[in-house]
């Protein structure tokens, strides 16, 4: 099976493609990160808060880019890395971050050490 019949064609799709040509087992459970963006230290303090109160969220962090003073909020998930599912949990946390002035910024999974 080619990976344009794997994968759909997009972002997500891409990263995916990426990922089980690197070898990373995508049937597995893994920790992937999402990134959500804030201009202001308080926006990204209140998506930390109201994200941190649902269970498939427990794991957060903010952190301050040094490159372009970005408010970034981590949000750390064990899943699987699906193309549906990484899309709708995107969404999910753009539903939080857009009416506090943030938005989405794709996520990554750490490679193992």
């Amino acid at each position: 099976m080619s990976n344009q019949a794997q994968f759909p064609n997009d972002e997500n799709g891409e990263l995916l493609a990426d990922m089980a040509k690197a070898g990373i087992d995508l049937s597995q459970l893994h920790v992937i990160d999402f990134f959500i963006l804030f201009e202001q230290k308080q926006d990204a303090e209140k998506f930390e808060i109201e994200i941190a109160k649902d269970d498939l969220a427990p794991r957060t962090q903010i952190q301050k880019c040094s490159e372009t003073g970005v408010w970034e909020v981590i949000t750390s998930i064990k899943m699987v890395p699906d193309h549906t599912l990484l899309g709708q949990m995107e969404q999910y946390f753009e539903s939080f971050a857009n009416p506090l002035n943030g938005y989405g910024d794709g996520w990554g999974i750490m490679a193992e050490e």
